[in-house]
């Protein structure tokens, strides 16, 4: 996003969590009403670019929005939304991205309230590490030709029982609807999502063998002395690391594994 919608962006966040403040809102509904929201807009190309038209005053296409809305979604949404076509965006996708970002938010904030957010990070990354290692679920779930019904009935097979419901739901959202995105990217952008609202970086720690509490406890500490923050560890068990632990937070990537230090070897001896 440029500086225009990264700025919208964040106002629509501080709108969301001031009305996340009020616990009469029901967080889970605000959720699938604003994703509604997002598959309507995803459609309808001409309307969204009505809404973000720099043109035309934001008194006026917040009106719009609530015209299109009223008795379609609760007053909270539809303010939430005309709130948010006041505001400036550069592209008019832009603006779909970020109603499509606070529907995952309002899900992670019926999570919290309900005490099981660490949870759903968490299932989240794991679901994540299963995609990953099975070359047929993942296929499966991002055919794109596939019946949207029978992905849906897939994504609950595999976690209903076994999940939290919000995980589920922001799975089933995710592989029904991609929006253009592969689901390593759409479960990253989930989990970083989570890990915002618990206000902790995320850091996926791959170990040649599972690290103990002590081991855990010392490496998130010594990454908290580092980031200037708390960090969440998403474990990760690879024995073609050898020895040692890679930590990835974002884009860096801190290497310590004895096969790291073996091929930097290999690099030097054929330099």
């Amino acid at each position: 996003m440029s500086l225009a919608s990264r700025e919208a962006l964040a106002s629509a966040r501080e709108s969301l969590d001031a009305l996340a403040d009020n616990t009469s809102v029901d967080a889970a509904k605000l959720a699938d009403e604003l994703a509604a929201v997002t598959a309507l807009l995803d459609r309808e190309v001409s309307l969204r670019r009505v809404l973000t038209d720099p043109a035309q005053a934001g008194e006026a296409k917040a009106d719009l929005a609530k015209r299109l809305l009223s008795g379609q979604v609760g007053g909270e949404c539809a303010d939430l939304v005309a709130g948010m076509v006041r505001l400036r965006w550069s592209r008019s996708r832009d603006l779909v991205d970020a109603i499509e970002e606070l529907a995952s938010s309002a899900d992670l904030i019926a999570a919290e309230r309900q005490g099981v957010l660490g949870d759903v990070e968490d299932e989240l990354f794991r679901f994540g590490r299963i995609v990953a290692s099975d070359s047929a679920l993942r296929s499966a779930l991002t055919d794109k030709v596939a019946d949207r019904a029978a992905k849906a009935a897939l994504v609950h097979q595999l976690l209903d029982g076994r999940a939290n419901p919000v995980t589920a739901r922001l799975v089933d959202r995710l592989v029904t609807v991609p929006r253009g995105r592969s689901l390593e990217a759409g479960l990253n952008a989930l989990s970083k999502l989570a890990a915002e609202r618990r206000d902790r970086t995320v850091a996926v720690v791959t170990s040649a063998v599972p690290l103990d509490d002590r081991q855990k406890q010392r490496l998130g500490d010594a990454l908290a002395k580092l980031y200037g923050r708390r960090v969440h560890l998403n474990m990760d068990v690879d024995p073609e690391v050898i020895g040692g632990i890679q930590v990835r937070i974002g884009d860096e990537v801190i290497n310590g594994t004895i096969a790291d230090r073996l091929a930097e070897a290999e690099r030097r001896m054929a330099g």
